[in-house]
Order: structure tokens, then sequence, then C-alpha cells
């Protein structure tokens, strides 16, 4: 008879075989894992000291406060044009903008008419026929039309294309006396005048009634987020605006504004230590989206019924990204320290409440006190003791070690391996 095959003994054997690969496959894992901790835990085992910047910024979200006097007329319905443009400055008593009159946009499809007729006229000279002057405008035309193809600003677009329309109207009147065709020159150009005249006369025109920036922003907060009384504002009465972060109030078509320029304010509700701290008077850096950096001053300061801090700094000249907004992202920058930068890991602290570092040099590591000249909280800006000041700490002399920049130091100091 043939061998008597035990199946469960092979089934056994592939199971313990499959057990054994399983079971090296996990530590394998598990010892992948440990090296990776081991790396996020220690990243190096020490660092060179060297100079630095340490801030203390507080990111958070802030209203936009302004003096602001809002322009308004009597045909606000006819729509208004603006004669000075967004974001430039009026003088007192300067016009502004004006309301269109009636029937205005006929009248200026008949002015437009009427300039095609003039240059249409004055293609057809010869050009030998006309005296130096137009040539030298004709000269200026061209360099103006050239120089338009190097802008992009809207308002510096807007001045050259206004000043291409009064050269070519210098060029129609003077041909209009010595063309051939001069009567009919004449005649549009005259025709022209009396339709402008006819535009201006039917305007109404507004008035700076104190000097500022100009903005056609209308948002009908100009009279709530106001800068008359801070002590007026709360965080549960500006949620109640329901203002989107970092949305542009929409321009209007028949308002505009005038905006005090010398100062603008940022009013913030806070509850961090530096915020804690502040005082009046005191001088940030606030960086806006943007990207551009400000310096403020701490103007107001309340305690809220929350336990957070109402402060409101107070900004020189007003930005230009702050007339697009009500309420906006900026980070607050506090303090700005420089000097040997170490960070906080690396610091120990003894039963004496004294502060060291670990220097490693030679192989060696030894103890080296430190002075803690300003810290945030992953980095501090340090410096050594002086002679006297040791002293009167009672370290000894004979076993102090200096440390200075470019020194090496341990990031995770073991002070159980450590000499003193």
């Amino acid at each position: 008879m043939g061998k008597i095959i035990d199946f469960n003994k092979i089934k056994d054997k592939k199971l313990q075989k499959k057990f054994i690969i399983y079971f090296v496959f996990l530590i394998f894992l598990l010892y992948i894992f440990y090296s990776i901790y081991l790396i996020i835990k220690t990243p190096n085992e020490t660092l060179i000291i060297e100079s630095g910047v340490v801030n203390q910024d507080e990111t958070t979200v802030g209203y936009i406060l302004r003096d602001e006097i809002v322009l308004e007329g009597n045909n606000v319905k006819n729509g208004l044009t603006a004669i000075i443009s967004e974001g430039e400055r009026a003088a007192k008593g300067q016009t502004v903008f004006r309301y269109n009159g009636i029937d205005e946009e006929e009248i200026k499809t008949k002015i437009e008419e009427i300039d095609l007729k003039i240059q249409e006229a004055l293609s057809k000279e010869p050009p030998t026929k006309f005296p130096a002057d137009i040539k030298n405008l004709d000269k200026t035309i061209d360099e103006r039309v050239y120089n338009l193809n190097d802008f992009t600003n809207i308002h510096t677009i807007l001045e050259y294309k206004k000043e291409i329309e009064e050269v070519i109207n210098k060029k129609a009147k003077i041909a209009g006396e010595l063309s051939q065709s001069g009567s009919y020159i004449k005649e549009l150009t005259n025709e022209k005048e009396s339709l402008e005249k006819e535009l201006t006369d039917g305007s109404e025109y507004i008035t700076a009634p104190v000097s500022g920036v100009v903005s056609y922003r209308i948002d009908g907060l100009e009279q709530v987020l106001t800068t008359k009384d801070f002590s007026n504002i709360t965080e549960k009465a500006l949620t109640e605006l329901d203002i989107k972060t970092g949305k542009i109030i929409s321009s209007s078509k028949e308002k505009g504004k005038i905006i005090d320029n010398f100062n603008c304010y940022l009013g913030a509700f806070l509850n961090s230590e530096a915020a804690k701290k502040a005082n009046i008077g005191q001088v940030v850096m606030i960086t806006f989206a943007s990207g551009k950096t400000f310096q403020a001053e701490v103007n107001y300061i309340s305690e809220q019924d929350n336990g957070k801090k109402l402060i409101i700094f107070k900004i020189d000249n007003l930005p230009e990204e702050l007339v697009e907004y009500r309420k906006i992202s900026a980070t607050i920058t506090w303090w700005s320290y420089s000097g040997l930068k170490i960070p906080n890991s690396s610091i120990v602290e003894d039963k004496d409440g004294l502060k060291y570092v670990i220097r490693r040099k030679a192989g060696v590591d030894k103890k080296a006190l430190i002075k803690i000249l300003k810290a945030n909280d992953k980095y501090s800006i340090i410096s050594t003791y002086k002679t006297e000041e040791m002293k009167a700490l009672g370290v000894d002399l004979e076993n102090y070690v200096k440390i200075t920049q470019y020194d090496a130091i341990l990031v995770y100091p073991d002070l159980d391996k450590i000499k003193e």
C-alpha cells in the first residue's frame, strides 16, 4: 500500500509559515515607524547658533474705521461722471464729479460722430498744406498714441486720451482757418463746442467740502464705522453688521465720498498674551493680505464682556488697500528682536531658575549659562551674562562656559549625559 498523506499537518505548516512572514513584516513596520518618530522628535542632534530675528506675531480679522463724508446731489438718478478718479486726492472746494444732464448719452453720441467727421476731413487734406504748428501737433498725437501701449493704469490712460482729444481739437481749429475744407471743419468744431457747452450746462457739479481721498465705493456704513466714538464699538454690534472678510465694496453710480487720508484705524478683538499686555502708544507693524506692511500705533484699548480686548490701531496716511474694504485679515507684529537665535527646545532650566544651553565642542557637552532677551513660542534671542552679573548669581566662574555665535548646541539635550 502507498503512504498515507496527512493533510492536517501540511495545513499547519503553511499556517506557521504565514505567521512567521507576517510577524517579520510587522517587526519591520514597527522599526520604520520608530525611526520616523526619532527623526521627527530629534531632527538634528546639534545646531549652529547664528544671528536671527524673533517676532511676536498674531493673525486676526480687523474692522477698518475711517472719517468719511458722503457726497450726494439732487440728480442722483441721472448717473455720475467722475472728474477726480477713484483713489485720487481732492482739495477743498475742488469739483469731484458731476451728475449727467438730460439726454446726455444722445449728446455724447453726436459729439463722437462729429469727432469722426473732423478726423476724416483732416485726413483728406494734403500734408504739405499744413504749417509747422499742425505738424508739431501731429507729432504730439503720434507720441501719445504710441505711449498708450506702455500704460496699464486706467487713470493714466484716461488722462492721455483726454490730452489726445485736446490736441486733435487744436489741430481742427487751425485747419479750419487754413485748409481747403476749412469752412466745413470750422462748422464741425463750432457744432462740437456748442454740444459740449450743452453737456456741461445741463450737469450738476459736486465739490469737496474738505480735502481728502476720493472714492465711489459706497456701502451705507460711512456713518457707522467711524472714528468719532470708539467706546460704542462692541464685538456683538460689529458681528451683527454681517460684513464679509475681504469683500470689496462695490462702486456707486450715484454717490461719491471724501475720506480723511491723514489717519485710518483698524479695530480688532484680541485675546492673546501680547494683546493683554498692550499699552496706548505702543508701536507695532501690521501686514495685510497684499503683503504690504505698515507701521501703526495702539490708539485705544477697552475690555469686552467676553474677556477679549478691543484694540484700535492708528495708521498714518490712508493705505490704498484699506479704501476698498470694511473687514480684512491682518497680521500684527507686536515686537521684533534680533540677536543670537536659538530654538526653545534647546533651553534647559536648573532648580534655581537659571537658563542653560548645552554646548558641544570637540565631542564634549557642557552647560553654558545664557540670558533670554526676548522669546516667542518657538524661538529665543539670547546673550551671555557679564562677569559682575554671574558673580551676583553665584556662578562658579572657573567652570563657566561662554556661548558665542557659531557654537554648536544640542537641540534636545539629555541632561543625564551632560558633564558639569
